[in-house]
């Protein structure tokens, strides 16, 4: 008779490895917060200079839309200041209300033909 073969090792499973354990248990990584994304803080004007009042009589009467918000974002004033402003420009005549809503005012430029209405009222 010959020697007795080793069963474990002609066997076609392996030995028995520890697994490794995924996902649960108390050892998996905490899940860390994200802080949010950081917004630019906005370095608005309080007060006009004498740059910007002059770029808004020159600017904005010839934009086709308007509105405070528009207005502060693109001559970097704060929108309590844009609202004032655009109350002057309509004042002079030189902008028109379209719709007043207590939160949002739009105004448009002046064109001839509404100049024109006018002068006939």
């Amino acid at each position: 008779m010959g020697a007795k073969k080793d069963p474990k090792a002609s066997s076609k499973t392996p030995a028995k490895t520890p697994k490794k354990k995924e996902g649960g248990g108390g050892k998996a990584k905490k899940k860390k917060w994200s802080k949010g994304k950081a917004r630019d803080k906005l370095n608005n004007l309080v007060l006009f200079d004498k740059g910007t009042y002059d770029k808004l009589y020159k600017e904005v009467p010839s934009y086709k839309l308007i509105t405070p918000s528009i207005v502060s974002e693109r001559l970097k004033v704060r929108g309590s200041l844009a609202r004032r402003a655009l109350i002057e420009l309509e004042d002079k005549g030189l902008i028109r209300k379209v719709v007043s809503h207590r939160s949002q005012m739009i105004y448009t430029r002046v064109t001839k033909e509404t100049e024109e209405d006018e002068k006939k009222e």
